[in-house]
């Protein structure tokens, strides 16, 4: 399922570049998340999967991502 393998490449995924680099992405601050939001997520995978973090930490759901992080 692509949706599965989505999550669990954004459980092991960190922050390729500024000032949060080497930060797994689930871990990047809620301000941070937030300001990329107004500003605009970068295009391809990483803005997909900044874009679902901002989701999960407005919903409260950041839990799933990382215990899918702890199973792998």
């Amino acid at each position: 399922m692509q949706d599965k393998q989505f999550l669990i490449d954004l459980s092991n995924t960190k922050m390729p570049y500024g000032k949060f680099k080497g930060i797994d992405l689930i871990d990047l601050p809620e301000h941070y998340i937030v300001w990329y939001h107004a500003k605009g997520f970068p295009k391809g995978k990483l803005g997909l999967m900044l874009g679902l973090v901002y989701e999960l930490k407005l919903n409260g759901l950041e839990h799933l991502v990382r215990e899918i992080k702890r199973r792998e």
